[in-house]
Order: C-alpha cells, then sequence, then structure tokens
C-alpha cells in the first residue's frame, strides 16, 4: 500500500509569504543553472555592500565569553534599559520589565499575536502590509481584516474607514510607520485619530517601527506610544534596518500603556518568552552601543547618502518610463510603483514579475504579495547602487513593453 502524505495544519492553507515564496524558489533553480539574479524582492542590506557600524561588532566581540549562557527570558537587562531609555527619550513610559528582546521583530509580532488572540479574534491591518502581519495573525487563530491605505491616498490610511470596520471582535489595529513596503510616513494628526480610534474601542495598538530612523528629504517620524498616553501599545524597533544587522536576528518590544490594564498581557509575553527560553545572546551586547551611538543611517538617506541617491535613481526611472507611476517614498528601505492599467489592460503584477524574472533575470516581489486586492504593483528594495537600479529599471520597462505587445496583439 502506497504511504499517503503527512498531513499538515489547515492553518496553512491561508499562509503565503512570497517575499521568500515561489518566485524566490525559481530563482534558486535558476541560479543553481548558473544564472545571474539581480534579487531586488528583500530588504537585505548585507546583501548589497552594507556593513554593521564597527562599534556594534566590537561590542559583540568584546562581550563573546558572556554570550555562552541563557540570558533571562524578556533578554539582557543592560539592553533593555537602553530599549526603555530610548522610549523615554521619545516621551513615552517606558521600563526594562515591560521590554522584550526576540530573534528579529518577527518572532515578537508571532509572541504577541499568540499572546492576544483567542480564536475568530479580528486584527486591523493595513492593505498593503508587511505579509506577515496577516500571516501571524491567521496562524495564532485570528482574523486580519485589512484597511485600505491606496495611491491615491498617498498610502496613507482613514481613520474613519478603520472604525467602521471594528467590530465587537477586534482586538487591534496594526500600524506600520514607515511604511514597508510603501514608503509612507505617517503624519502626526494621523496618528492621533488611529489612537482616538483605539481608546474609544478599547483596543491595543501595534507599531511597527523597525525603519523609524530611515527618513527622507526632512520627514519626519513620530513615535506612536508617546501620543498613546495610556491606550495599550506594544511598539517594535531592532537592529535590521536601522543598523543594517539583519543576519544578527535582533527586535525588541515594549508594552506601554495603563499598566492595570496591561499587566495580564506583560504577564502572557513573559510566558511565551520563557518558553522559548531566551532570544540569541551574542548580538544583544550591540544593542546598548547601536541605540546610544552615532545615527549612521541618516549618512546614508540624506542628500549625497548612497539611499538617497538609490531612491533618486527610482524616481527618475519612473519618471522615464512610459507605465509606471509611483507615490514618492518617504521612509523606510522601498518603493511601491505601480503600472497604469490604462496603458496594460489586464495586466497581472504575479505573471509580469515570472516573465521579468525568466526573460531579465530580475527578480522583485509583486504587490498583491502585501494582501492588496490590486494586481497593478511591485515592491523594489532601494538597496542596490543606483546605476543597478538604472540597469533594473531598463528591464522592467523592456518586460512591460513586451506585456504590452502582447496586450495589443490580443486585442487585434
Amino acid at each position: 500500500m502506497q504511504d499517503a502524505n503527512v498531513a499538515v495544519s489547515h492553518r496553512l492553507e491561508q499562509v503565503r509569504y512570497d517575499i521568500r515564496g515561489p518566485l524566490s524558489r525559481r530563482a534558486h533553480e535558476l541560479e543553481r543553472d548558473g544564472h545571474s539574479i539581480l534579487r531586488l524582492h528583500i530588504g537585505n542590506p548585507g546583501l548589497f555592500g552594507f556593513r554593521v557600524p564597527q562599534h556594534l561588532r566590537d561590542a559583540i566581540s568584546a562581550h563573546l565569553p558572556r554570550s555562552e549562557a541563557y540570558c533571562h527570558q524578556q533578554g539582557l537587562l543592560e539592553a533593555r534599559e537602553a530599549i526603555a531609555a530610548q522610549h523615554v527619550r521619545n516621551g513615552a513610559k517606558a521600563a526594562p520589565e515591560r521590554v522584550f528582546i526576540g530573534n528579529g521583530v518577527s518572532e515578537l509580532i508571532d509572541l504577541s499575536l499568540r499572546a492576544l488572540l483567542d480564536a475568530g479574534d479580528e486584527v486591523l491591518v493595513p492593505a498593503p502590509d508587511y505579509p506577515l502581519w496577516t500571516a501571524a495573525t491567521r496562524l495564532n487563530g485570528g482574523v486580519p481584516v485589512h484597511y485600505p491605505c491606496p495611491a491615491e491616498r498617498a498610502h496613507l490610511p482613514d481613520a474613519d474607514e478603520i472604525e467602521a470596520l471594528v467590530t465587537p471582535r477586534t482586538r487591534a489595529i496594526v500600524v506600520i510607520n514607515p511604511n514597508n513596503p510603501t514608503g509612507a510616513v505617517y503624519p502626526r494628526e494621523l496618528l492621533m485619530a488611529l489612537v482616538d480610534v483605539a481608546r474609544r474601542h478599547g483596543l491595543v495598538l501595534l507599531c511597527d517601527e523597525i525603519y523609524d530612523s530611515v527618513l527622507y528629504d526632512g520627514a519626519a517620524f513620530t513615535p506612536l506610544a508617546p501620543l498613546a498616553g495610556d491606550v495599550p501599545c506594544i511598539s517594535y524597533g531592532g537592529l535590521s534596518k536601522v543598523h543594517l544587522a539583519c543576519g544578527y536576528r535582533v527586535g525588541w518590544l515594549s508594552v506601554s500603556g495603563d499598566e492595570a490594564r496591561t499587566a495580564n498581557l506583560v504577564r502572557a509575553l513573559d510566558l511565551l518568552a520563557s518558553l522559548r527560553l531566551c532570544s540569541n545572546v551574542t548580538a544583544q551586547w550591540a544593542i546598548k552601543p547601536a541605540l546610544e551611538g552615532p545615527n549612521e543611517i541618516g549618512a546614508l538617506t540624506r542628500e549625497g547618502g548612497r539611499l538617497h541617491a538609490a531612491r533618486a535613481a527610482v524616481r527618475a526611472a519612473v519618471e522615464r518610463s512610459e507605465f509606471l507611476d509611483m507615490v514618492t517614498p518617504m521612509g523606510a528601505l522601498y518603493a511601491f510603483p505601480q503600472v497604469d492599467i490604462a496603458h496594460l489592460p489586464g495586466f497581472d503584477d504575479a505573471a509580469f514579475a515570472l516573465d521579468l524574472l525568466e526573460n531579465e533575470r530580475v527578480l522583485l516581489v509583486p504587490g498583491s504579495s502585501f494582501n492588496i486586492p490590486a494586481r497593478n504593483h511591485f515592491r523594489i528594495t532601494l538597496l542596490p547602487e543606483p546605476g543597478v537600479l538604472d540597469d533594473a529599471f531598463a528591464a522592467i520597462e523592456r518586460e512591460l513593453e513586451r506585456h504590452a505587445q502582447h496586450a495589443n496583439r490580443r486585442v487585434a
């Protein structure tokens, strides 16, 4: 008798993470066959020549002998004190006892949702979103309810639209600011309106602020926790993006808001943190020098810096294009162009991304991978050198022209 396939969880049927999904697997196949692939699908600074600041490396090296045992389940006290102090400097109420360090923000998102959700509970998630939020909500038995952040509104949400989605099962609002994938930076007035929605309905604010210092052209980041005051709030940050240290896998969260209302949440997080023993100890030694040292990302995002130049190259390429438009990103490490469907009726972002990979050996992420219904966007990272991005957009334009020719033949 033939063995049956091993059954897997039904929760995975609606879970997707296309950033490392089928297109990425196809890229690996092409690379094994000897093809060179330009990978523009992921914000991984170390693959594009960026290096972790030397003072962070030195801190890890100096503390290696103290990294061989488990630490406290919430993280090294020295590191948690530095994280809490940063939040206090920003105007929030914070304490090391309410800070948790994890193996990247990704792990902490999962822990937070596991602590918050019962089966069927709803979480309000932006569309487009960083897709881990939708996936982790589903994996923890919850229901993601997406609120729109369309290009026509500079990829900003509307507080009234969000409030209209609240039901008795709603538990939390996810806010990604600066935003991945769009690069939108939320104004203070909008953040205050979101706080008001959370206050009126007894919701928890989940604030993904991993790109808080990656800003362009004078854009100002406003942390949400100081505005939230007594409203329960979890703020997430880490070393991966601002400090160019993705491989260190260091993230943190800080719980703020009324201490009586959040006491059970902190205890639940402590239990879950204990179950995984602790996060990587070695890399935690980089947290204090990162938060107390120089802001090296600022030199890259200011005029004359490499990230600023890369963003300018993308803007120029979109302006030259016959087919593309874009809301200029004001923060984070990505651009989110859209294809004008008047020029390309019937355009499908996933089919385009596959054709681009097969024909031009360029890998990007279709916009629909970020949980939006529209199929005319794609995300591209700003990490490559400007000249590399020029070449990438030349390839994108050639593929768009092929799709236009194909569409014209169908019409004829």
